[in-house]
């Protein structure tokens, strides 16, 4: 009966926030090493098909960096950065594409479908959703910096995503955006799915990732920042407490409620319901970031 009690304690306490986002836009991101590690990628996708059931309208954005890495060397390509960003010649944005869209987009969708919900991979192979320009950087000396075919989101296809989520369906978009040639662009899928956020003025963006959030001291499990406000997040970004690794999701997030996004997530995918307690519990379990 104890248990039974403690159960429904958690519903009432989730019941408020299931009221609040009901039919509100939440984009999740979700990439890393969270990717390759199936249980975990289960268990977060039978997340995503409660707060569908909810009433919630989850879009799946991902990426899949170190899958695409293992794909070059197979194919016997060296990797090559610029600036942090993937160099994508031909050769590299044929297996972008493939590896994106045909494999890890496609196994999401058939993992959401056997969990018995409906989902639908959106991208330039089906029906596209990212709409894009190529990228270009600035050298030191006001030069442009050659990515190859490496782009950003400039728009979405913003009926196509009400079409398919008033049809009870997730989509599940990879980090591919198309120009006004049809040309294909790799695109960080932080940034994707911050602009999507963006234009959708989504109630919520959630990096799904291998670290449970933000640390003030990363060696140290107890400083991890549960709640974090814009001009705090730049604070830390310049004394060098969020490095490299987290800046660029940082910004993307700072961007992203500078637009109207509600609140964004830093989330463990790896611990299971992770998502759930975030976003449903008072007190969650990862960082959010807030205006």
């Amino acid at each position: 009966m104890e248990d039974a009690v403690r159960k429904t304690a958690v519903l009432i306490e989730a019941l408020g926030w299931m009221r609040r986002f009901r039919g509100r836009y939440v984009v999740i991101k979700l990439g890393g090493s969270a990717l390759e590690e199936e249980a975990a990628v289960k268990s977060f996708l039978t997340d995503v098909i409660f707060m569908r059931t909810v009433g919630m309208h989850p879009i799946l954005v991902h990426g899949g960096g170190k899958t695409i890495s293992q794909a070059m060397n197979t194919a016997g390509i060296e990797p090559r950065f610029v600036h942090g960003r993937r160099y994508t010649d031909e050769k590299t944005l044929d297996i972008v594409t493939d590896v994106l869209a045909n494999q890890i987009s496609a196994s999401l969708v058939d993992e959401i479908r056997a969990q018995g919900a409906k989902a639908e991979p959106l991208h330039f192979g089906t029906r596209n959703c990212l709409l894009g320009e190529q990228l270009t950087l600035q050298a030191e000396d006001g030069s442009s910096i050659d990515l190859g075919h490496v782009g950003y989101v400039t728009d979405v296809d913003q009926a196509l995503l009400e079409e398919i989520c008033k049809s009870d369906t997730i989509p599940v978009i990879p980090s591919v955006a198309l120009d006004h040639t049809g040309q294909k662009l790799n695109v960080n899928a932080d940034t994707a799915a911050a602009a999507l956020a963006r234009i959708l003025k989504a109630e919520k963006l959630v990096f799904l990732s291998d670290v449970p959030g933000i640390f003030l001291d990363r060696n140290d499990p107890a400083t991890l920042v549960s709640h974090l406000e814009t001009q705090r997040c730049r604070a830390l970004i310049a004394d060098g407490t969020i490095d490299a690794g987290m800046e660029p999701k940082v910004d993307a997030a700072l961007e992203a409620l500078a637009s109207g996004v509600g609140k964004v997530h830093i989330v463990d995918a790896r611990l299971p319901h992770s998502i759930l307690l975030e976003i449903y519990s008072d007190k969650g379990i990862g960082t959010e970031i807030v205006r």
